[in-house]
């Protein structure tokens, strides 16, 4: 009976834990129409080191502006109805994954910032996509949330309770989804191990190039930017970051080429920065009296 009990009472704080979770995450606040042909992208809300706390809406978000699509943020953190962030609405649509997003604004809209490359570039350039956002980050997110999480705390823009729900409901749904994906079974050193190789083979690749594929940045460039960025800025202390910025000075560069290129407005997009503005429905790429043209 007490065991019975035990696992009642687990499977209860699990519960509420997760509600609790889902209300704070999913407020949203009241938003203005919004013009046909500008996307709404919906993400968790900006950082206090960089101008997101996860890689895949900085990789989307510089994506559109590499691409100068129309768009606005939504910061409300709502999660899309595959219960994923980020997502958006193209004229009333709603499209969720980053890569999914982008898929689709490529056809919808025209675009194209692979032109540049052959068959065989874009081959190269998908299969490190694949190695970063499916090998390299759940060695970042064991890293994070494996142990000590203080780190991972002082980047998440939240306090108190909320603070401490977030983290908690994370390290566990981490915890879960690193085990299924297979990298949570592996020891600290093999995982180590793994993101090591993963972040020298990005480096060598790079080399002396101004961006991953050449000259010109390519669709690549928005998957490894935010997740390079997420390790420079948001793993404080953690040894990727001590690893790409004592061994691997290339990335730091090329990160900081990106940066100037595609966010001049950066400083304003970090909650702790004294020129933070908060941009939420604010119109990027879009010829109004509104609009922000960067």
């Amino acid at each position: 009976m007490a065991s019975l009990l035990l696992m009642t009472g687990t499977g209860v704080a699990a519960t509420i834990l997760l509600v609790l979770i889902v209300l704070l995450m999913n407020r949203r606040r009241p938003k203005s129409n919004v013009p046909p042909g500008v996307v709404v992208l919906y993400q968790i809300g900006r950082g206090n080191f960089a101008p997101s706390i996860s890689p895949f809406p900085l990789k989307l978000e510089t994506f559109l502006r590499m691409t100068k699509i129309p768009y606005m943020n939504d910061h409300s953190g709502k999660f899309s109805s595959k219960g994923k962030t980020p997502w958006m609405e193209y004229n009333g649509k709603p499209i969720a994954d980053s890569q999914f997003c982008i898929e689709y604004l490529k056809k919808e809209k025209e675009v194209d910032v692979n032109t540049l490359l052959n068959k065989d570039e874009i081959s190269v350039a998908k299969a490190f996509q694949r190695l970063t956002e499916e090998n390299l980050y759940w060695t970042m997110c064991i890293e994070s949330f494996g142990g000590d999480v203080s780190a991972v705390s002082s980047i998440i823009p939240y306090t108190g309770l909320k603070l401490w729900l977030t983290v908690k409901f994370l390290q566990r749904v981490i915890k879960q989804e690193t085990w299924g994906q297979g990298m949570g079974r592996h020891t600290p050193d093999e995982v180590w191990e793994i993101a090591v190789h993963d972040m020298t083979a990005i480096s060598n690749f790079l080399g002396e190039k101004k961006f991953f594929m050449g000259d010109e940045p390519c669709e690549v460039d928005c998957v490894l930017f935010g997740m390079l960025v997420m390790i420079i800025y948001n793993m404080p202390g953690s040894k990727h970051q001590k690893f790409v910025t004592e061994e691997l000075g290339n990335l730091v560069s090329y990160c900081e080429r990106m940066k100037n290129k595609y966010w001049p407005d950066w400083n304003e997009k970090l909650l702790h920065s004294p020129t933070y503005k908060d941009d939420s429905d604010q119109i990027y790429w879009h010829k109004t009296e509104n609009s922000a043209q960067s």
